[in-house]
């Protein structure tokens, strides 16, 4: 798809941000993101990636275009912003992680080409998004801002939650795998 000026973009969902400032794992996170789109059907598209070394850490600029066709002349972008910054590596529990602040924000964009679609007249095309805009939606189009939002949130809750898994447990230290370990051939030595 490419993405033509003709095309009547309507914004459905306005930067919707996610922040996390904690340890995590780049690859991890890249995985989500891609397999969140896969499953949703989007086709992936980066538009530009930036990596800057600075004294407090890296910082890492990436925007991903992913876009699903609907129909001939409906489209649906969801434009991500990934910012990964004050990056460092660090160790915890025997195992390599990154140990930064994440911050990614969400812009959903429903495109519509119906000028080309119907090769109508600049009047008549003008009418027809008055009447769609004001007095009566069609139901096959009443549904397509409802599925891109979501996708958008469905996209959302799978890096969220990769995020929240990273995080210790509040008011508890994280148990060392002996420590489990332990517990576990205590809880079965006491089933016998």
């Amino acid at each position: 798809m490419e993405v033509d000026i003709r095309y009547e973009k309507n914004l459905v969902v306005n930067n919707k941000e996610l922040n996390y400032k904690g340890i995590f794992r780049s690859d991890e996170l890249f995985s989500v993101i891609n397999k969140a789109l896969t499953v949703r059907g989007y086709e992936q598209r980066e538009k530009k990636t930036e990596e800057l070394v600075t004294e407090s850490g890296r910082r890492t600029s990436l925007e991903l275009r992913p876009f699903k066709a609907k129909a001939n002349y409906i489209f649906y972008m969801i434009k991500i912003k990934i910012l990964l910054d004050n990056v460092t590596e660090a160790r915890e529990d025997q195992q390599k992680y990154l140990k930064g602040e994440v911050s990614i924000s969400f812009d959903s964009w429903l495109m519509t080409d119906y000028q080309h679609r119907f090769d109508i007249k600049p009047v008549l095309y003008f009418l027809k998004g008055v009447i769609s805009k004001y007095f009566y939606k069609f139901p096959l189009e009443e549904k397509f801002p409802s599925e891109l939002r979501s996708d958008t949130d469905y996209i959302y809750h799978q890096i969220s939650s990769l995020l929240k898994s990273y995080q210790k447990p509040s008011g508890k230290p994280r148990k060392k795998e002996e420590d489990i370990k332990k517990e576990v051939e205590k809880e079965i030595s006491g089933l016998e």
